[in-house]
C-alpha cells in the first residue's frame, strides 16, 4: 500500500503546483500585457475579490479599509454622521428615515428630501456607498449637503457637524391591551441584548404580563448578542445553539447563571426576513418550550461567518460553520446563488400546515412538534395583512410620481398634526384634501380608482399624522388593525397566563390563519451571526 500513499500524495502536491503556477502566469500577463497599467496593488487586491466571489458564497467578502468600516457599523449600531439612512429610489439618492435627536433631524431634513450634493460634488450617478461613506467621517468634522425638495424650487443647502449616532436595537417599547409589553428588535447590534432587557423590566414595571418579541425583518448582527438574549429566558446550564465546521469538535453555547425573566409569557414574532442571529434566539427559545413562535417561516440562515483580519487593513469575512438549534435542526435554507443574485421559487412564507408537517420533525424538550428543513417555523402560522385588488391597482398608479406622492402626504400630514387630538379619526374631508394635493401635483388617479382604496388612504394618513404627534410608539398603536400576526399573539396572550397556556392554545387553533402572503422576493442578508 506504500507506494499508493506516496503516488497520491504525488498527485496532491503536483496539482497544487500546477494551480500556483496558473496563478502566477496569469497575473504576469496581465500586469505586462493588458492595455491599461495596473498597479501591483490593485492586482493582487482584485485577485483575491475574484477569488473569493468565485465561491459563490454570498456571505463571504473581501472588504477594503473603508469597506470594513461600515461592516463595524452595521454591527456596532454606531457611526459618526448626521444621522440620515439613504435609500436609491428610481437613480436618485433619497432620504428614507430621519433618526431623532440627530444634526439632520435638528437642520430639518425630511424623509423623501434628495441628496444633489455632498460638499462640491454632485451625487449624480453615484451608488448609497459611496454617498455613505462621503456622510461619515470623524466626530466634530463638518460636511455640507446639498437637499431637493419636491415642491421647492430652490435647493436647501445645509453645513452640519458630524456627531456620533446610534442606531437601537429597540427603537421603542409599549404595552397593549394594558398588560402586554411590545418589543421591535431590529438588529442585533453591540448593544442589543442590553437594550431588550431594559426595555422588558421597564415594560414589566409598567405591569406588563406578558411580552412580544418581535424579530420580522430582522438581518440578525453579532452571535454573542443572541447568546445573551436567549440568556435572559433559559435556565441555566441550557444550549442555544451549536456550532459545526470542517476543523475541530462542535463547540456548543449554553446559558450562564440564573434568567432575568424566567416565567414572563414569551410569543416571538418572525417573517421571511427574520434572520442569522434572530433566528438563533427563536430556534432556542422554541426548542426550550420557552417562547410560542407567531408569523411566517423564517429566512434559514443557518451559516456562520468568521470575519479574518488581514495586512492593510483589510479583513476577510468568510463562512466557516454551521449551527444548529438544540434540537438538533438546522434551519438553512439551500439556496442558489448566481452571478451574484438569488434565484430560488417563491418564500415559504406561502406554506400551509400541511406543507410545514411536510418537514423533517423533531422534538422540544416538552415533546412538542418542532419542523426544520429550511428557517424557523413558527407555532402558529399567520401570513401578513395584504392589499385588496383594488388597493394593489392603486398603489400601481401611484408608482410614476411616487416621490410626489411621498412628500404631499408627509406635508399634509404634517399639517394635520398639529391641530389633530391624540384620539383623531381619518376625516372624509382629509381624503378629498388630499385628492385635490395630489391632482395638483401631475398624479394622475381617477378619483373611481382612488376612493376604492379609501382604506389604504386612510392608512398612508393616519400612519403620517400618528408618527408626527407621538412618534413610532403611536403610529404601531395606530397600525395594529392592518397586522394581523400581532394580532393573533396579543390574542392568544390575552387567554393565556403562562406559557404552558398558550402552547396549549396554540395546539388548539383549527389551521393558519386565513391570509394570502405579501409575497415580496427575498434579498440577499448580509448581516452575519
Amino acid at each position: 500500500m506504500l507506494p499508493v500513499v506516496a503516488g497520491g500524495f504525488l498527485v496532491q502536491n503536483r496539482a497544487t503546483a500546477d494551480g500556483a503556477a496558473l496563478l502566477d502566469q496569469v497575473l504576469n500577463l496581465v500586469s505586462q500585457r493588458f492595455v491599461d497599467t495596473v498597479s501591483s496593488t490593485a492586482l493582487y487586491e482584485k485577485a483575491a475579490r475574484g477569488l473569493v466571489n468565485e465561491l459563490n458564497d454570498p456571505y463571504s467578502e473581501l472588504f477594503s479599509p473603508k469597506e470594513l468600516a461600515g461592516f463595524s457599523q452595521q454591527t456596532s449600531g454606531k457611526y459618526a454622521g448626521i444621522g440620515m439612512q439613504i435609500e436609491d429610489q428610481q437613480g436618485a439618492i433619497t432620504i428614507s428615515k430621519v433618526f431623532p435627536h440627530t444634526p439632520a433631524e435638528e437642520a430639518g431634513i425630511r424623509e423623501g428630501d434628495k441628496i444633489l450634493n455632498v460638499d462640491s460634488l454632485s451625487t449624480r450617478g453615484w451608488t448609497t456607498q459611496k454617498v455613505s461613506d462621503y456622510l461619515i467621517g470623524t466626530p466634530g468634522t463638518k460636511v455640507t449637503v446639498t437637499f431637493g425638495r419636491p415642491g421647492v424650487p430652490e435647493p436647501i443647502v445645509s453645513r452640519f457637524s458630524r456627531r456620533l449616532i446610534h442606531i437601537p436595537a429597540v427603537p421603542y417599547a409599549i404595552v397593549l391591551d394594558d398588560h402586554l409589553g411590545y418589543v421591535p428588535v431590529q438588529r442585533f447590534s453591540e448593544t442589543a441584548a442590553d437594550e431588550v432587557e431594559a426595555a422588558v423590566s421597564r415594560l414589566q414595571k409598567e405591569g406588563a404580563k406578558g411580552v412580544v418579541l418581535d424579530m420580522r425583518g430582522n438581518p440578525g448582527g453579532i452571535l454573542d448578542q443572541s447568546i445573551a438574549m436567549s440568556n435572559m429566558f433559559l435556565k441555566g446550564g441550557q444550549e442555544i445553539v451549536s456550532v459545526r465546521s470542517r476543523a475541530g469538535s462542535p463547540q456548543t453555547y449554553t446559558t450562564r447563571g440564573n434568567p432575568v425573566f424566567p416565567a414572563l409569557p414569551v410569543t416571538v414574532l418572525t417573517d421571511e426576513y427574520t434572520a442569522s442571529a434572530s433566528e438563533i434566539v427563536a430556534g432556542a427559545l422554541q426548542d426550550h418550550d420557552r417562547a410560542l413562535v407567531v408569523g411566517t417561516t423564517s429566512y434559514g440562515k443557518g451559516l456562520v461567518q468568521t470575519l479574518y483580519p488581514l495586512d492593510g487593513g483589510y479583513a476577510l469575512k468568510i463562512t466557516t460553520a454551521k449551527w444548529f438549534t438544540p434540537s438538533g435542526r438546522s434551519i438553512q435554507r439551500e439556496r442558489k446563488f448566481v452571478n451574484g443574485k438569488f434565484v430560488e421559487p417563491a418564500h415559504d412564507s406561502a406554506e400551509t400546515e400541511a406543507k410545514k408537517k411536510a418537514r423533517p420533525a423533531y422534538k422540544s424538550d416538552a415533546g412538542r412538534i418542532v419542523y426544520g428543513g429550511g428557517g424557523v417555523a413558527p407555532d402558529v402560522l399567520v401570513p401578513n395583512d395584504t392589499l385588496t385588488g383594488a388597493e394593489q391597482r392603486f398603489a400601481r398608479a401611484l408608482t410614476p410620481k411616487l416621490q410626489d406622492v411621498y412628500v404631499t402626504v408627509a406635508d399634509y400630514a404634517l399639517e394635520l398634526s398639529r391641530g389633530a387630538p391624540n384620539g383623531f379619526k381619518v376625516q372624509p374631508a382629509w381624503r378629498d384634501e388630499l385628492y385635490r394635493r395630489l391632482t395638483a401635483k401631475g398624479v394622475k388617479v381617477e378619483r373611481v380608482q382612488f376612493d376604492s382604496a379609501s382604506r389604504y388612504v386612510d392608512r398612508l394618513l393616519e400612519q403620517r399624522v400618528a408618527r408626527y404627534i407621538g412618534g413610532d410608539s403611536t403610529a404601531k398603536r395606530r397600525d395594529l388593525a392592518f397586522d394581523a400576526p400581532l394580532r393573533k399573539a396579543l390574542q392568544l396572550m390575552e387567554k393565556g397566563s403562562s406559557q404552558r397556556d398558550l402552547f396549549t392554545l396554540a395546539a388548539a387553533e383549527p389551521h393558519a390563519v386565513e391570509g394570502k402572503p405579501a409575497g415580496q422576493d427575498v434579498t440577499a442578508v448580509k448581516k452575519t451571526p
